[in-house]
């Protein structure tokens, strides 16, 4: 079985809530780590989700915490901030 994370960075033009957050996010960039095995057994090359993982601020400036989310929970922070009027 292969595992593999992929790292890549979000950007939120607005502040934002995501599930498994307590608290408002403010907006800009952010890591998002995606954890994926293989699927076996496949004539191709395959690969599951098996975590995703944003890291946010955490209560210092110089602290920074990984929190476990959903990636639809993720699609819909993205899907609600591209809508949001800027202002």
């Amino acid at each position: 079985m292969t595992i593999r994370s992929r790292r890549e960075a979000v950007t939120f033009k607005h502040s934002f809530r995501i599930r498994g957050v307590d608290r408002l996010l403010p907006a800009g960039t952010y890591t998002v780590i995606t954890d994926e095995v293989s699927i076996e057994g496949l004539s191709f090359n395959a690969f599951r989700r098996t975590a995703t993982m944003i890291l946010v601020p955490g209560a210092s400036a110089s602290v920074l915490e990984m929190v476990s989310i959903g990636s639809v929970d993720l699609a819909d922070a993205q899907r609600i901030d591209a809508s949001a009027p800027d202002g």
